[in-house]
């Protein structure tokens, strides 16, 4: 989770711990989607298109990789590590990618030998233009903005689940008593169509976010 209890609780969520960590989690849900980011180590593994010079754009800032295998191939063998090069964008000006290493080669696997084309070789014998990465993607430590954004969302999504008075006095569709529960529903509420979150719902958060936000390629295998 990318805030603590109290930090939620400072920013205005209420409850129990449990029921404070659940808004919690659910506003590191609406981070994640909404970013694109993983702001905490995760282990995951992720495909991504193998380009012609052997590049591997990743959707996720890497830590670590552990094993790159070939994709659609049944007992593919995972690449050495001497096979790749992994760059990380917490390196000022690096992207995150691997790049196979296409001059290179091992006489000890089969298909990647010197005389068979080395890697590419492999690659070329297997027919196929992606790979799957395993490893830790994610940042090392939740940013100080991360963690006022989640501590804000938790409290937002926490008020949006509970209607104020005035929300039911401004709705027609609800009739409050003097308790507060609703006690009509009307089914002539107009329909709208759903659309792809573009925010987590609070423009505070949204602005705290704004510089880590990931317009990189999907994520297919993991979060």
């Amino acid at each position: 989770m990318y805030c603590t209890v109290q930090q939620a609780r400072e920013a205005g969520t209420t409850g129990t711990d449990s029921e404070v960590a659940a808004w919690i989690a659910a506003a590191t849900e609406r981070i994640t989607a909404y970013t694109l980011q993983l702001f905490e180590p995760t282990v995951l593994a992720v495909v991504a298109d193998v380009a012609p010079d052997g590049l591997v754009i990743l959707p996720r800032r890497v830590r670590t990789v552990t094993a790159v295998t070939p994709v659609g191939v049944d007992d593919a063998p995972s690449l050495p590590s001497s096979a790749y090069r992994v760059s990380s964008s917490s390196v000022l000006g690096a992207i995150d990618s691997v790049r196979l290493a296409w001059g290179g080669y091992d006489d000890l696997v089969v298909g990647a030998e010197s005389w068979n084309g080395g890697w590419r070789g492999l690659f070329e014998q297997y027919w196929t233009a992606q790979v799957q990465v395993t490893g830790s993607f994610g940042y090392d430590t939740v940013p100080a903005l991360v963690e006022q954004a989640c501590a804000l969302l938790a409290a937002h999504v926490q008020a949006d689940a509970r209607p104020s008075d005035a929300d039911a006095a401004q709705d027609d569709s609800l009739d409050v008593d003097d308790e507060g529960n609703n006690v009509r529903i009307t089914d002539d509420a107009p329909t709208t169509a759903v659309t792809p979150r573009s925010s987590t719902g609070s423009t505070q958060a949204d602005a705290l976010l704004a510089t880590y936000l990931n317009a990189g390629p999907m994520l297919i295998g993991g979060v």
